[in-house]
């Protein structure tokens, strides 16, 4: 089990979309559901998935499904952040989010590291390269997290 899909707000949603499609392998596509909104898939292609919403969008519950209100506000900091597993190593991760004028910078996160990765400047997204993914894999179980925080 495992997450499939999360959706982001951004200033430039196709700009975040075509950086997230690239550190994860995939690529990115218009999201026609809702306007002005691009998908980044992974390269897996099994779906996995990050949706790339403008900040003047929010999602609402409509009488019988998801709706989509235009013209919200939500530009500020938010305690929404994803991590993500990329193919690439740390130094690249750092170099293209760099490029985008993003900050970028290796962290330790206890029993992994991460690239933190802000984009815009503003969403955090902690991207990590394979022997990232395999430490967040060996460390991140319920019995090392009871252990860590003393919580037998």
């Amino acid at each position: 089990m495992g997450v499939l899909h999360i959706s982001i707000s951004a200033e430039r949603p196709e700009r975040v979309a075509n950086f997230l499609s690239t550190v994860m392998g995939g690529q990115a596509f218009p999201f026609p559901p809702f306007p002005d909104s691009w998908i980044a898939f992974t390269e897996v292609d099994d779906g996995s998935a990050i949706e790339v919403y403008p900040l003047s969008h929010a999602l609402l519950p409509g009488q019988h499904q998801i709706d989509c209100r235009v013209g919200a506000q939500g530009s500020g900091p938010t305690f929404v952040h994803a991590a993500i597993k990329s193919s690439m190593e740390a130094s690249q991760i750092v170099r293209v989010a760099s490029d985008e004028g993003w900050l970028a910078r290796t962290c330790h996160r206890g029993p992994f590291d991460c690239v933190e990765v802000w984009l815009e400047n503003r969403l955090l997204v902690e991207v990590l390269d394979p022997q990232m993914s395999q430490d967040y894999r060996r460390g991140m179980t319920m019995e090392n997290w009871r252990k860590m925080f003393g919580l037998d």
